[in-house]
């Protein structure tokens, strides 16, 4: 085999590894949402998606390198996710006056909340980490 040939295998290879990670993913998020539905739990299923896979990688039920792939590639396309809004811009105008600027404000607060509530966790948890480690 050519190096080209080795080359182009471990990018199709890659692609197929990613391809079906992320499908994992969305397959999670939407069972969790049909089960959240069904149930009439006052809770987004992405949300209860993210609760369920978070109890499996903590688990160890499920190991971290089963979705990295598929994980990494959704985040590295995430500023896809964010076109439907700039539709919105487009067609309610009136949020690009002292309403969006209201709603620019809750969207700053929260960001920075989940910004704040994450480094504390991140925080807190290598703290207890480094007295375990002692």
């Amino acid at each position: 085999m050519t190096l080209e040939t080795t080359k182009k295998k471990k990018s199709l290879r890659s692609l197929v590894e990613t391809t079906a990670q992320a499908a994992a993913l969305v397959r999670l998020w939407w069972l969790c949402d049909a089960a959240v539905r069904a149930a009439g739990l006052p809770i987004p299923g992405g949300v209860a998606g993210m609760a369920v896979l978070l109890a499996l990688l903590a688990s160890g039920a499920l190991p971290v390198g089963c979705l990295r792939l598929g994980a990494k590639g959704l985040l590295n396309h995430m500023l896809l996710f964010f076109v439907p809004a700039a539709v919105v811009l487009r067609d309610h105008t009136e949020l690009l006056g002292s309403t969006g600027l209201k709603v620019l404000a809750v969207i700053v607060v929260g960001i920075l909340s989940v910004m704040a509530g994450t480094a504390l966790a991140v925080e807190l948890h290598i703290r207890l980490r480094s007295r375990h480690v002692r």
